[in-house]
Parts: C-alpha cells; structure tokens; sequence
C-alpha cells in the first residue's frame, strides 16, 4: 500500500497529532528501572521553575528548546532520561495577580483575612496557574509532565519546612534587625533582583546644617556657620544620625568631632570622618542616615551610630520624627520639608541631578531601605563550600567565565535575609510565647510540646521564594525521603540557565544541595545570553519589541499584534509610537512558521556570546529548511517505494557493495555530520549542530546528492539503482535520527514513510538510537572525486552563464583530462550541467575563441559557434555599464561626507560593490581581448 504524505507541509497538523501521543504513551519518562539497577547511564535535566502566574516568553522558549534538544539526544543515546518539569508560587507575583482580581471585586485582602484569601489563591492556581505548561507542550518539550512539581505542594512544603528547622537548629537561620530593600506598596522586603534601578531626572538639594557653639569657627564661603550638605532625598535627613567628610578633606578635617544643629528637628548631631566620602560629590559633607540608607548604613556600624528610623512601613512619616511631619507620605513629606528649610533660610541651592531610582519591578513603586525585623540565613560557611565545589570541578560552567562571577559574589556574600511580609508562600515554621521566646519547629504541635504551656503565635511572614528554589534539584527528587529518584538522578547533569539569577538562584541551589545532601545539585552549569530584538535592544512591553513564542508558531494578524503589544501599557502614551512601529516592522503581521522552525532558529542563535539578537528572516529560513527536507522526502518515497532499497535480510545497518562514488560521498558526508554534531552537543554549541545538519540537508543531500541519484535511477543498470535507494533511504533515515533532537515534529512525522524502507521497527523515532559516525564508512576517495565533480559542474555553468546561454540550449562540453574519470563523470556534467554530450579530446582544447575552465588537472570548454562580431559588441556594451557603475560608487566613496555619516555596513556594501565590478570587469576585458 502506498504510503501517502501530503504535497506541502503544514506543520499545525503534525504538531497536534503528535505531541498528544508521544505523552500519552509515556514516552518522556525515564528507564527508571534499569537505571535503579546501574545497567544504564541517567541523565537528567531540572526545568528552571517558570512563576505560576507565567506566559512563555522568548527567553523560556530559547532555554527550553535548548533542554528539550539534550533531553531527546541522551534519550536517543540510550540514557535513562529525565527532564523534570515544574513551577514556581511566585510569592509576590502571584499574590499581586489574586489581589488585583480581589480589588475589581471591591475586596481587600485583608478585609477577607488570611485563610480565606489563601483559598482564592489556589483557586485560581487551579484554573488559571498552568498556562505555561500548556504553552511548553506547543513548542514539543519532552519533559516527564507525570511528575510535574509545584514548589507549594505537599512534598517540596516538607522539604522546606525541613530546611528551615535544620538550619536553624545548626545555628544557620537566626532572626535579627537589619537594613533591607522595602515595597511599601507590598508592604515587604524584596530581593535584590525585585529592584530595578532607572536613571531618572531629580534634584539636589543643598541644605545647610548649623554648628553648634564656638561661634566664628566652620565659616563657609558665604560667611555663614554651617555645614551644607547636598542630598537627592531630604525628607530622611529627619533619621540622620551624624554629617560625614573625607578625613583627609582640608576643608573640613578641623571640624570633625564638632556637632551640627540637624534642621527641622530638636536635636544635634556629630561631624565624623570616614575615607567612605567622596569629596568631590557635592559640597564633600554627607548626611549619614543609617536607617534608610544602606552605605549609611555600615558608616554607622563603624561609627557606633543608633539607627533611627522615620518611616513606616506604608512609607509614611512615622512618630520618630517632628510631629508636623507625622502622618505625611514620604514625598508629601519631602515638599513640605523643602519648603520649611527654604523659610528658615536653610536651603541654599537646588540643582537638577540625573538619579538612579530604584524602583520595584511589580509595583514600580521607589523602594526604600528600611530597618526590619527580619529572618536570614548565615552564608559564610554554605558560601565556602559553595566555591570549592567550582574550585576542585563538582561544578563547571559553560562558558568558564561565569565561573569567576560565581566566585565574587561568593566571596562578597551577605547574611540572605529570607523573610517576605506576604501571605502566599512557605509560613516560616516559627512560633513565639507571650515574651516573645522563639520555637522553630516541624509543626505546630512540635513547637507546642517545645513550649509546654505557653500559648504560641506562629510567626505572620513567609519565606523567600528563592528558599524553595534553592532545593529545587533535589526537592523534586524526594528528599528527605532516601528515594531511588535521589540515588540515580542526583548530581543532575546540567544546569540551563541565564546570567542573571547566577546569584539568586545557581549559587543557592549548590550550597544547599552540598549542606544537605552531601552532592553537587548538578555537574555542569550551561550559561545562555539573553534574547534581544533584531537591533540588540531588550525586549520590554514599553518598547513594543516583544514577540511571543507562540505568534511566531502559530502566526498573528497584523491588527491582532498591535492589540496585543498596545493593551496594558504602563504609559498608555506609548501606543501610538508602538503601534507605528509594529506596522513597520510586521505590515502583513506574522506568518505561521511552526514549533520546528522556531526551535532551530534558537538552536541557530546558540552561542555563547552574551547578547543574542532575534532575527524573524531566520525563522523564514528554517521554514524553508523544513520544506525543503519534506519535498526531499517525498522524492525518495516517490522513486523507492515498492522497489528494492537493498536490505540485507539480517542486518539493516549493513551497506550492500556496489555503490558510486556519488553514494559513497554522500555516506562520507554523513558520518562527518555525526561526528560534528556529536561533538557541538557535548560543547553545547548548538548553533554548530544546527549549522551542521542544515549545510549537510540543504546542501549536500538536497542540492548535490539528490541530482546525482536522478541521474543514477535513470542510468537502466538495476545494481547502480539498487545501491541509488539504499542510499537515498538510509542516509534521509538517519539524518531525521540526527536532526529529531532540534526539529522533533517534522522528523517523527517523515521518519513514520521512511523507516519502513530502511527496515528499521518502531513506535517512534524517539526510542530510536542516535545516529553514531562509523570512520569504516567514510570514503577519502569518493569525497575527493566528488568535489573535483562538484567543481567541474560549477566550472561548466559558469562559462554558460558568461556566455549569456539559455538554460534550455544544451551544449556539447569538450574535455581534457582522465578519460576515465571523465567517462565515470559525464552523466552528472550532462545532466547537472545541461550539456548536450562530452566529447573527451585526445589531442588537447581545439584552438577557439570560446573560453576555457581549469579545475585540476581538467580543462574545459563549451563547444558554441560564436558569433566574433556580435559577442564583441555585447561585451564592450557591458563593459561601458560597468565602468559607469564604477565610477558612480568611487565618486560615493571619495566623498569623506558620505563615509563618515554613513553606517559603517552601508559604506562596507557599497566598497564590496566597487570590488564587484573591478572584478567583472577584468574578465569581460580578458574575454574582449580573446575576440581579437
């Protein structure tokens, strides 16, 4: 029965067909039976937990096309392969996503109270909190779905809680008072990467401060006592605690240990000396405010200052402060303040100063340090295993550079504050008496027979995210449970991550992964770049650059686009220069290219440079690729279906003998390709394996072998054609082997036609061996002789192309040379090359005026009748154009306006133009000048 494959392939069809039966047929689960036992090796790959509340972006599916390609290749290799999916609660997301649907509702979260809104947030987990999974599935990871982790659920919550009690009975977690970045939108502390800084416009502020006594000493320029202090934020001058110089500024070193009057409020403060001050900064005199500033902050550990804070968690003024101030938002504070220094003669200047504002990434809120209770983890010791863990090769990075961030910041690592004031998370396994004695415990009734009596309040706060991610890689695997998982799994093989959470997240997982499992948490650590635009620029909402995944798979109308990147604008006044742009860029918006054709433009893009620029030309181009391979496969099905393909009764890998230079260059190529592609998944060079498979597809198999086969199966000897299927199949047939890791969809779908005539069995080209380089197979011989052909029939076009030949018009080639190799040769010149016959000369090229091709030892020529008189004139009429295109781009060039405003590619263009047409013109003169 014939097997049918539709004339054009149409990639939505594949891709909903056969991801349902790839997982239904478990398929993505590991051997794990075997592996338990050690007959086989196991790989394994942890997913970066994506938030819950998440959508796939471009960064998730760049990375997870990258796991997914490792995953498929191990799993072909035979290793007992687990990529072990999962997400994250997000703390702070999430709960800012229930409360926002809490606010449409006219519902505050704490009107409802704490269980309650718990309630609502997995609700809407349940509903709504897997969307990311789903999208993952569209772009054909492989992960083992059935044993899917949410860092919330029931097991990872014990292992957290056991973390936590553990650290904390070592000595490791303790609870203290201490500067942290503070949301006071949140109302919590958030991590360093919850902070973007953005450079804003501001001001600032020159304020003097009075000295205290010895009238006449400390005049400044103006004849006024005083200290004047410069400060971008004058409403914390209320918590200053002293004004600081550089103890060796002349200006000043006379009045350290003096004290100042601090404006506004009934009390002074001492001028001190520390080398921290930069005297060129302002006046060279800084208020030092140790509760709301975090450089202030360690000024007044090293001065033994008493911090006070004069903000409430809102961000109001609380009462440490002048009572007139009390009460105000801290920026209705800062204009009232500024407006009483101004009324009392204190404020001297004002002048405009560019800031770095440091905002919180969901509330966009300015964050403040702010002085709080909070919980944190001791990291010196983790910290120090963590560096020898890299130091002595437990954990390499890739590339090896990151290691050396890795290690600064571990060597400059702070106490890890934990605590989150949120109500979603990991409750801190906490509990206080009435005199507020600490019980750390497993459960509340641990800590109630901890406390006898006394009645106990579990502690209100939650625990970082972060913490829970921590011990993602071996949470996932059971522990604490002794799992077998555990055992097999764990140090896991590589780490897929970005740059950026190197200190968040990568740093945590390897020292907590060595605290308490005694293992590295993986082996090796790949560092992608990040995905920007075309022009290098960072894909943001406000910039209306962003592309999703699935509009490029799926594909997008243009008024669909401009809806999606204009709707929930931060700055609404962004939607028209967005939308302009956006129909500059995509006026027939986006086409579908499917989930292969996205990947292997990821796979292209793989390389370990740290910026890696999207360019939506290249998904046109795989998708060409993918036709390209699908249309070669319908020509293999069409001219070996139902014919001999050469199998060898008891052994489908065995090569029957007969085969033509042609087939045995093409075997070469393949073995090569294997080879190298093997070689780029160990170095995770996917750009090179994907460049490797597409020049092997495109252009050797597809362009070149394909035209060599035609011209065998049409030769009548039925051996040549034999030995022609037998290479057309197993050749196609193991390179969908080698390419299924990058382009799954379309290589399952084209191997179901093809194995059949190799004599391969099976389900799935999933469980299929990867393709393994065989050096018996490859041929030096076959692949010097193909390229000498190769050259041959290029040499041959070229001199039809320089005499303007019809394509139509078949030429009879004379030839000196190897009879032989030129008789062995002469089907493929005829054929490829459009030649009427070869005529193989004995005695030497005739002496004529046609031109003649040297490649090797081979001289060719075109056997035409040339009409002298008419070809000169077609040759000097393009000379004339020629030069006068030359003299057009050497004048653009001469023109120093024109080379320096120019972009550089343009003026590079325009030079490899002129080099073009010098070039052109050499031969069109030589070939003039052979007319007589």
């Amino acid at each position: 029965m014939p097997v049918e494959l539709d004339k054009s392939f149409d990639p939505s069809d594949i891709e909903s067909r056969w991801y349902p039966q790839w997982e239904s047929a478990g398929y993505f689960r590991p051997a794990s039976d075997t592996t338990a036992a050690g007959t086989i090796p196991a790989y394994c790959i942890m997913l970066p937990p994506p938030n819950v509340t998440g959508t796939l972006h471009m960064g998730h599916a760049f990375q997870h096309t990258l796991m997914d390609a490792l995953t498929r290749y191990h799993r072909m290799c035979g290793d007992s392969t687990l990529w072990q999916p999962g997400t994250d609660h997000a703390g702070i997301a999430t709960q800012i996503v229930v409360e926002r649907q809490l606010d449409q509702q006219n519902i505050s979260r704490r009107g409802l109270g704490r269980e309650e809104f718990l309630k609502r947030v997995w609700q809407w987990k349940e509903t709504s909190g897997s969307t990311i999974t789903r999208q993952m599935r569209r772009l054909g990871a492989s992960c083992d779905w059935s044993r899917e982790r949410f860092t919330m659920d029931q097991g990872l919550s014990r292992a957290v809680t056991e973390v936590f009690v553990r650290l904390y009975r070592e000595g490791l977690i303790y609870r203290g008072k201490r500067l942290v970045n503070w949301d006071p939108v949140l109302q919590t502390a958030v991590s360093d990467l919850e902070v973007v800084s953005t450079e804003e416009d501001g001001f600032l502020w020159y304020i003097r401060y009075p000295l205290e006594n010895d009238a006449g000493a400390g005049l400044d320029e103006t004849g006024t006592e005083g200290l004047i202090v410069a400060t971008t934020r004058p409403e914390t001058m209320l918590g200053d605690m002293a004004v600081a110089v550089h103890p060796d500024d002349p200006r000043y070193r006379h009045l350290v240990g003096r004290r100042v009057r601090l404006p506004l409020c009934e009390r002074s403060i001492p001028v001190i000396a520390d080398a921290y001050v930069d005297p060129e900064f302002g006046t060279g005199c800084v208020k030092i405010t140790p509760a709301h500033d975090f450089n202030d902050y360690q000024m007044g550990q090293r001065h033994k200052l008493v911090p006070l804070g004069i903000l409430a968690l809102d961000g109001k003024i609380n009462d440490c402060a002048p009572i007139e101030y009390q009460g105000l938002d801290r920026f209705d504070a800062r204009k009232k303040i500024i407006a009483d220094l101004q009324m009392q003669g204190l404020l001297v200047e004002t002048k405009p100063h560019k800031l770095m504002a440091p905002r919180g990434d969901r509330t966009h809120t300015v964050i403040e340090p702010m002085l709080t209770d909070q919980w944190y983890v001791a990291m010196e010791g983790l910290a120090k295993r963590g560096l020898e863990a890299v130091a002595n090769g437990d954990v390499k990075f890739t590339p090896e550079n990151w290691s050396h961030v890795y290690d600064q910041w571990l060597e400059n690592i702070q106490d890890w504050c934990i605590s989150r004031q949120l109500w979603w998370g990991h409750r801190i396994p906490a509990w206080y008496d009435e005199e507020n004695n600490i019980f750390v415990a497993h459960s509340r009734e641990e800590a109630q027979q901890q406390a006898g009596e006394r009645k106990l309040t579990q502690d209100e706060d939650v625990l970082d995210t972060w913490f829970s991610s921590a011990l993602w890689p071996f949470s996932t695997l059971g522990w604490p449970e002794e799992t077998p998982e555990l055992g097999t799994f764990l140090p896991t093989s590589v780490l897929i991550t970005g740059f950026d959470i190197i200190f968040f997240w990568v740093a945590r997982m390897v020292m907590m992964s060595l605290h308490f499992t005694g293992k590295a948490p993986f082996r090796e650590v790949y560092v992608t770049g990040l995905i920007r635009d075309a022009e290098g620029h960072k894909m943001s909402k406000s910039k209306g650059n962003v592309l999703d995944p699935l509009d490029l798979i799926d594909g997008i109308t243009l008024p669909d686009l401009i809806t999606k990147r204009t709707t929930g604008l931060m700055n609404p006044g962004q939607a028209e220069s967005i939308e302009n742009t956006t129909r500059k860029h995509f006026p027939n918006g986006i086409p579908a290219f499917g989930a292969d054709a996205l990947r292997f433009t990821f796979a292209s893009l793989a390389s370990h440079g740290r910026d890696i620029k999207f360019d939506l030309q290249r998904c046109e181009g795989y998708r060409n690729f993918c036709n390209k391979l699908w249309n070669a496969t319908r020509y293999v099905l069409m001219n070996c279906e139902g014919k001999d393909t050469g199998l060898m009764a008891d052994d489908a890998e065995a090569w029957p003998s007969g085969h033509s230079d042609a087939d045995q260059w093409i075997i070469s190529r393949l073995q090569l390709a294997e080879g190298a592609v093997e070689q780029a998944f160990h170095d995770y060079r996917f750009d090179i394996a994907a460049r490797e498979i597409y020049e092997f597809v495109w252009d050797e198999y597809c362009d070149w072998y394909l035209e060599f086969a035609k011209v065998q199966l049409n030769s009548g000897n039925d051996a040549i054609q034999r030995a022609t299927r037998h290479t057309l199949t197993q050749v196609l047939e193991a390179t969908l082997r080698l390419t299924h890791p990058i382009i799954p969809f379309i290589t399952e779908e084209l191997w179901q036609k093809i194995a059949p005539l190799t004599g391969r069995q099976g389900a799935s080209i999933m469980l299929q061996p990867y393709p393994k380089a065989n050096p018996a197979h490859i041929s030096e011989n076959a692949i010097g002789r193909i390229a000498a052909l190769k050259e041959m029939i290029n040499a041959c076009r070229t001199l039809r192309g320089e005499m303007n030949l019809s394509p139509a018009l078949r030429i009879p080639l004379l030839a000196v040379g190897d009879r032989q190799t030129l008789a062995d040769f002469s089907p493929y010149l005829m054929a490829l090359a459009k030649l009427a016959h070869v005529e193989i000369m004995q005695d030497g090229l005739p002496h004529a005026e046609a031109p003649v091709a040297i490649v090797g030892e081979f001289r060719l020529m075109l056997k035409i009748e040339v009409n002298i008189a008419a070809e000169r004139e077609r040759l000097t009429r393009e000379i004339a154009r020629i030069e006068g295109e030359t003299a057009k781009a050497e004048i653009k060039l001469a023109n120093a306006a024109f080379v320096e405003r120019a972009p550089a590619k343009v003026v590079e263009q325009e030079k490899g133009r002129l080099a073009n047409y010098d070039a052109t013109l050499e031969k069109l003169r030589e070939q003039l000048r052979k007319l007589g």
